[in-house]
């Protein structure tokens, strides 16, 4: 289990943490957050709790069904399936964090503030990739009863 973060106590901020984390830098990963968590509270003034727009990034982002390959009888099915909570927060990191990654020439604690904006927003590349999936999902709904 995660021990909660040491500035905000919340331990999925924790699990961001470690999830933005590369090579053991820890310290770095923290900058970086807690960079992109004060700029958020300067950025919007409405904003009173930075953490509120990271748990709602978080929860904007996460889908709620994916499609996973099936095979059956020698054809690959796309079949849709409900996603567990935990794996919902782990794919939402993982998109937001990707989102950040993927824009060049800005430092990423700024990269991190505007992506947790935006998906706080119900925009931007991570809730993207979230309408994306449903999307998937829906449309291959015909193959929901092969789901195991």
């Amino acid at each position: 289990m995660v021990k909660p973060d040491i500035k905000y106590g919340s331990e999925r901020l924790e699990k961001f943490i470690n999830s933005i984390m590369q090579d053991g830098k820890k310290n770095t990963a923290r900058t970086i957050v807690y960079g992109a968590l004060d700029l958020i509270k300067e950025k919007d003034t409405t904003v009173e709790d930075a953490l509120e727009v990271f748990e709602n990034a978080i929860k904007n982002a996460g889908p709620l069904v994916e499609v996973r390959s099936r095979r059956i009888g020698g054809a690959n099915y796309q079949v849709p399936r409900e996603v567990r909570a935990e794996r919902r927060n782990a794919l939402a990191m993982r998109w937001i964090i990707d989102a950040t990654r993927n824009r060049k020439g800005v430092k990423t604690a700024v990269a991190l503030a505007d992506e947790l904006s935006l998906a706080a927003k119900n925009e931007g590349n991570a809730v993207k990739k979230k309408k994306d999936t449903h999307k998937m999902a829906e449309s291959n709904k015909a193959f929901a009863h092969f789901a195991w």
